[in-house]
């Protein structure tokens, strides 16, 4: 009975049609993008061990983006979500094609550059096709739901990756990401429901640029975004850039075991994400973001302290976890405090804050690893996260309808 309450409760019968079209796009391309987690790093050594270029190849993801973002954000508050959305994924097919013949290491960075433009203008429009859609009530359940069967391809396709990889070349690999996302491509593309949205009343309220960036100018967004840069410059520093090469080099792991490291902390996102949204929509989104992100900070710790493979497997499952606490319910948090009229410029504001923490993030990291030690990331990112529980306690937030 208790099993039954809780499936009714993740997978409500009265969300719409197109939140499942949604669904199945996001589960495919997050399938896509992930084959390539646990080996990528590595790649870019290969090509050219400057860690300043392995740093790039990494950030080159979120460049194109920083810049992109928060006016796609605006545009697509006055011209649709669905011609952003399906051009952000028929450019995210260039990215995949290039990495696939990347013989030297610019070639890769390219191509991850062409690949980030597409997927900020897919994941922002759908974003907030999901905030338009979403009732208040429950948009917290839905978002976890949403990022719970997203991350649940990821899942899938890091181990996936890596015996590809094993089998093929890191090359070939990509060749499946293309396939991933081209059914992306084709749902968003041929689905009614979303064409239909792309038309807007004749009566709704155009907002200009001035008066959006106005409606943005709320402290409580900008705590929020911060937070979200801080986040992600952990978050692709040490867990997608740094993670792989000290679990390479200074453990010993293969590109397999880096593999089931990486799956094991998108299962912990997975379960995580379920439950963060039903959480957070009954106790609050503060206290629900104070525990991820403790969480998070002792979980980056526990990957200096033993080099057993159980021990790594736990290690990752608990930073997934903390994770997925956040991510939910950090994107809960800002469209409760965002307006309505202006929620896709607040979103795009928010993209770019991630970008930039995105961007930053490997070159800072990879300076620590390679300049430092290699533990003094793992410090660093420790630190970072304990003090977003200090900034959420102190952030002063108000909801809007």
């Amino acid at each position: 009975m208790v099993q039954t309450s809780l499936f009714r409760r993740i997978f409500s019968p009265d969300l719409p049609k197109i939140y499942y079209e949604l669904l199945l796009a996001g589960f495919s391309i997050m399938t896509g993008m992930s084959l390539s987690s646990s080996f990528l790093p590595i790649f870019a050594s290969s090509l050219d061990p400057s860690g300043l270029l392995v740093g790039l190849v990494v950030s080159a993801w979120f460049l194109s983006r920083i810049f992109i973002e928060l006016p796609a954000g605006i545009i697509s508050d006055r011209i649709g979500r669905r011609r952003l959305l399906v051009t952000g994924l028929a450019l995210s097919l260039i990215g995949p094609i290039l990495c696939s013949q990347a013989n030297q290491i610019y070639v890769l960075i390219l191509g991850r550059a062409f690949w980030g433009m597409g997927t900020a203008l897919y994941f922002m429009s759908n974003m907030a096709l999901l905030m338009d859609i979403l009732p208040r009530s429950t948009r917290g359940r839905a978002l976890g739901m949403f990022q719970g069967i997203e991350f649940l391809g990821s899942f899938i396709g890091a181990p996936i990756g890596a015996f590809l990889a094993f089998y093929l070349s890191f090359r070939q690999v990509f060749y499946f990401t293309v396939l991933f996302t081209l059914v992306s491509f084709f749902v968003a593309y041929i689905s009614k429901d979303i064409r239909s949205l792309e038309s807007f009343p004749s009566d709704k309220p155009r907002l200009d640029l001035k008066q959006v960036t106005s409606s943005l100018r709320n402290w409580g967004i900008i705590t929020v975004c911060f937070c979200t840069l801080l986040r992600t410059l952990v978050l692709q520093g040490v867990f997608q850039t740094v993670l792989q090469l000290f679990l390479n080099e200074q453990v010993g792991l293969t590109v397999a075991g880096i593999g089931w490291v990486i799956s094991m902390k998108i299962g912990g996102q997975i379960i995580s994400l379920f439950s963060a949204g039903i959480i957070s929509d009954r106790f609050g989104r503060k206290p629900v973001l104070v525990i991820g992100f403790f969480i998070s900070g002792v979980s980056i710790l526990l990957f200096t302290l033993s080099n057993s493979f159980l021990f790594l497997l736990l290690s990752g499952f608990l930073a997934g976890i903390g994770e997925g606490l956040d991510m939910t319910t950090i994107l809960a948090l800002l469209t409760d405090i965002s307006p309505s009229d202006a929620r896709g410029g607040a979103i795009g504001l928010y993209r770019t804050f991630m970008d930039v923490g995105g961007f930053l993030g490997p070159l800072v990291f990879m300076f620590a690893y390679t300049e430092y030690s290699r533990f003094t990331p793992f410090y660093i990112g420790s630190v970072i996260n304990f003090l977003n529980i200090g900034l959420i306690i102190m952030a002063k937030t108000r909801s809007v309808s």
